[in-house]
């Protein structure tokens, strides 16, 4: 046996291969990583790392020592290709391991920005462990923060920077925060949050160019003419699924590794699970995820099919994001909802997002006890709105009675 080749070390890496040994996977387990670092999470890098540090140790998702106890063999190196006919992953600089079965793990990276002056320094972005220990240093060293971009990494970066007293303006191109997530009430809470933190919001304009003095960035131009001064600048324009490797070997990508139910990718000896992998439906829908709950669902799920399950993926979608004060967190999908119900007040509130007549996702600001009964409640079934009116939109309830093996009816 040549074994099992996961390639990428975040989270859906990670769990797949400790998945497998869990499960009784008796060949070779390779994890591939690009980072010299041991594997770890992501989410406090734009949270706790840039607030106050962090504690490196609660940030390692395995010990070096359980990777040897379970017989994985964690390579530090960059998968550079793929030979799918000799079956093996070139790594740079390190030769080729062979596989029976690969998993590409590989993630997503910032979206490029080209601009006039990217190279300046004081110009950031936020991947890795590395980035976030820089970003940390310059929060430190700056007066004046412009982030570009009001989705979740912008947002959170400018929860950090307040919190040491530094002066922040997040550009959206857009005309609303967090656009492609949240629903309008939600991205009009989070705007209120961010003024009221002191932070400024400039909406439906963009950066055309980085200026800078002695190498070093002192302000953006804007399209509209507007000069924004600034010390650091970070770029946080959203991510692109890191298939590059993927479209090399010649596996079918659009925005990402497609994969079908069962996470298969073009080849079936190679599944793509995490950030990379689009997933594909039987009604021709797609879906794309950055969240560490996919991605620990998908490489436990990636493992079970390797061992023999034979059931396609399915998992419920939640993911969360603190940002000072603010916590938001969303359960299941809102594609383009027709209706949307809010419950709650300016403080503490959840909007229900129904599509077809049926609860297809709930957004809740500060509000995590609904929250968790949402996630209980379509974990099991998918209230139409007749029964969640006959509720008044008392989650807890039909999770109660879902749970019970009831019917979601009030």
């Amino acid at each position: 046996m040549r074994g099992v080749v996961v390639v990428g070390a975040g989270h859906a890496g990670v769990e797949a291969a400790a998945a497998l040994r869990a499960g009784g996977y008796p060949g070779p387990v390779t994890l591939v990583g690009a980072e010299r670092h041991l594997p770890y999470q992501r989410p406090p890098l734009s949270k706790e790392v840039l607030a106050d540090g962090g504690d490196p140790d609660a940030l390692v998702l395995r010990s070096e020592a359980f990777f040897a106890e379970q017989r994985i063999d964690l390579r530090h190196g960059t998968a550079v290709g793929i030979d799918r006919a000799a079956q093996e992953v070139h790594l740079a600089g390190e030769g080729s391991v062979g596989y029976d079965h690969l998993v590409l793990a590989t993630g997503a990276v910032p979206r490029r920005i080209e601009l006039p002056g990217r190279t300046l320094r004081g110009v950031a972005e936020l991947r890795t462990l590395d980035d976030a220990a820089a970003l940390r240093i310059g929060l430190a060293r700056a007066a004046r923060v412009v982030v570009l971009g009001g989705g979740f990494i912008g947002m959170e970066v400018a929860s950090a920077a307040r919190k040491r007293g530094v002066d922040v303006t997040v550009v959206e191109r857009g005309d609303r925060l967090l656009a492609r997530a949240v629903s309008a009430p939600v991205s009009a809470a989070v705007a209120a949050h961010h003024r009221a933190d002191g932070t400024r919001l400039w909406f439906g304009d963009h950066a055309t160019e980085l200026l800078g003095s002695g190498g070093h960035v002192t302000g953006v131009r804007m399209a509209s003419g507007r000069v924004l001064p600034a010390d650091l600048v970070v770029l946080g324009v959203g991510a692109t699924a890191e298939d590059g490797l993927a479209r090399r070997a010649g596996l079918a990508t659009d925005d990402g590794v497609l994969v079908d139910r069962w996470l298969a990718t073009s080849d079936p000896r190679i599944t793509a699970i995490g950030d990379c992998a689009v997933v594909c439906d039987a009604a021709g829908g797609r879906q794309r995820l950055e969240s560490v709950q996919n991605a620990t669902d998908q490489g436990r799920y990636a493992a079970a099919r390797i061992l023999g399950e034979r059931r396609p993926f399915f998992a419920l979608p939640w993911f969360w994001s603190s940002q000072g004060s603010l916590r938001l967190q969303l359960v299941g999908v809102a594609r383009g909802p027709s209706q949307l119900v809010i419950r709650g007040d300016d403080r503490r509130f959840s909007v229900f997002c129904l599509q077809d007549g049926r609860l297809t996702a709930v957004e809740s600001v500060n509000d995590p006890g609904t929250h968790m009964a949402a996630r209980r409640l379509l974990e099991r079934v998918t209230p139409t709105e007749a029964e969640l009116v006959a509720a008044d939109y008392d989650v807890r309830a039909l999770a109660r009675r879902a749970m019970a093996g009831e019917t979601a009816v009030a």
